[in-house]
């Protein structure tokens, strides 16, 4: 490993470079739906080791503060390129119109995001030693940098490494514990630690931290999961997932809507399974009525006539707001709850709303400098003030979350709001036969595992899913399959908070990492004197 490890710090130029776009790429195979775990341990190990041939030295005073963040920026541009590249997919379905954007997507928004990246490993670089103090200030850095990179500019923390530390149930509950913000620096820490053996400081005791880590990592997902039993709800109730996989291109050219409205009624009305009860709620995916309900009463007679007595229709639907005379209306990314009269009982708008898909950032700004194009981007939705929690007639509650709301941790309140199950409703159609829609699943499924709840996740071709509070799948559908199923879900009428402060747990991680790392500078320092 010593070996290897040198000729990785002798590299410069092109190679270098190289290297570290190839290290990122790496680590993007732990990611869905590729999930090969060990990628990261190779990705981060190259990592440490091109900054500690690109930091400087401390003799001649040399700090390497320009080459650190460039190494961290490529590194990002890697990562980015290769766990992202399928968002241009969205683009290619109007290729006539927005093809022009695609390089925007799948080159430039890494770009932006690996910035990121690259001042984390220019901040590790201020505590940067010879032994395991650099892997801790790396964890801390990236831990940091992570976190902003979930709101400064709306925030877009998808594929965030400690995501790539949880591929399965076993290793998703130390969320539970921490969130998925405090278990990213961890996470960092354990896939850095085999850089270690390439240095001849800290080894041993660098070693041992990360294996007590990734042990009681494991070790927690275990109790868990077969120790300690999952309580059972004192509420049941039967939900029903209908997944019509609409080609998205299809629902863009809206000519057959009606054909589309049936194809859900058509799923909704189907009889359960032999042995199966009758759903008591039945859940449509994100926008999945293609017209304005409130303006097609037939629409909403339709559905009643096809509910039995008692169930429920959960929807996503474009919900219009009249403004008065002269001005025009806003719309909302909306959830529908209706009774089986076609009575609107309640709705709960999107507020976190997706840059360039649902609204265009300074549209007022880019068309003074006349930036038509980004102007013409799909939009036109607005944002709702606050999430509105949808109270099923039977008293169960529920926390809506539309489409990538439910890659956001800071998108659920601390106790829920009261409700007894998150909903998520997507339409990942979008992104077609890609790695995207694998991996806004796991991303939803932590969000069960965090809160201690069930998810309800419907998605227009997949994937569909109920979740129970340990991260596994009830029933489901997969990608592109055509159908409904019906699942029973158990809750608590009255759930319990968080058993966590996210923010406290990251805090707490990141002065843990950098109180090693300002030690184990320190020793470095006095060494050299």
């Amino acid at each position: 490993m010593q070996h290897l490890a040198a000729k990785v710090l002798l590299l410069w130029g092109v190679r270098r470079a190289g290297l570290a776009i190839l290290a990122g790429a790496i680590g993007a195979l732990a990611l869905p739906p590729f999930g090969i775990f060990a990628s990261m341990f190779v990705s981060f190990t190259l990592l440490v080791w091109l900054l500690d041939g690109g930091t400087g030295n401390a003799e001649t005073g040399r700090t390497g503060f320009a080459s650190s963040f460039w190494i961290g920026w490529l590194f990002g541009l890697g990562y980015f390129v290769c766990g992202l590249w399928w968002l241009g997919n969205a683009l290619l379905l109007e290729a006539e119109e927005f093809a022009w954007a695609l390089p925007l997507a799948v080159v430039g928004l890494p770009a932006i995001l690996a910035i990121f990246y690259g001042l984390a490993t220019m901040l590790a670089r201020l505590l940067w030693s010879d032994g395991m103090g650099r892997i801790a200030a790396l964890a801390a850095a990236f831990g940091l940098f992570e976190w902003l990179r979930s709101f400064v500019a709306t925030g877009f923390p998808w594929n965030a490494i400690g995501y790539a530390a949880m591929p399965v149930p076993l290793m998703m509950q130390s969320s539970h514990v921490l969130g998925i913000l405090a278990m990213t620096p961890l996470a960092v820490f354990v896939f850095a630690a085999p850089a270690l053996l390439g240095t001849r400081r800290g080894v041993w005791p660098g070693l041992l931290l990360a294996a007590s880590l990734l042990a009681a990592h494991l070790g927690y997902g275990a109790y868990r999961l077969y120790v300690a039993p999952l309580a059972e709800g004192d509420t049941k109730f039967t939900v029903r997932l209908v997944q019509p996989s609409i080609d998205q291109s299809q629902k863009l050219e809206n000519g057959d809507r009606i054909g589309i409205f049936e194809k859900h009624l058509a799923l909704t009305a189907a009889a359960p399974e032999e042995g199966r009860t009758r759903p008591d709620v039945i859940v449509w995916p994100e926008t999945s009525v293609p017209f304005i309900l409130t303006e097609n009463p037939d629409a909403l007679v339709r559905i009643g006539d096809v509910l039995q007595e008692g169930q429920i229709l959960l929807t996503g639907a474009v919900r219009a707001e009249e403004r008065g005379a002269g001005q025009p209306p806003l719309y909302y990314n909306s959830v529908y709850m209706i009774d089986d009269k076609g009575q609107i009982l309640g709705a709960s708008d999107k507020v976190h709303l997706t840059p360039f898909g649902e609204y265009v950032p300074f549209e007022g700004l880019l068309r003074q400098i006349g930036i038509e194009e980004l102007i013409s981007l799909p939009g036109g939705f607005t944002a709702a003030a606050s999430r509105t929690p949808l109270k099923l007639p039977s008293g169960i509650g529920l926390y809506p979350l539309i489409c990538y709301e439910v890659i956001f941790p800071g998108e659920v309140a601390t106790d829920l709001a009261g409700a007894s199950a998150i909903l998520n409703v997507t339409n990942d159609a979008w992104f077609g036969v890609t790695p995207g829609p694998y991996q806004h699943f796991l991303q939803a499924r932590l969000r069960a595992v965090e809160t201690g709840v069930p998810l309800i996740r419907v998605a227009n071709n997949g994937i569909s899913a109920v979740i129970d509070p340990l991260g596994r799948v009830v029933e489901g559908l997969s990608l592109n399959a055509v159908g409904a199923v019906d699942a029973t879900i158990s809750v608590n009428s009255a759930p319990p908070r968080h058993n966590f402060d996210r923010h406290l747990n990251l805090w707490l991680v990141l002065g843990a990492m950098t109180l090693l790392a300002v030690i184990s500078r320190l020793g470095f320092i006095r060494r050299m004197n």
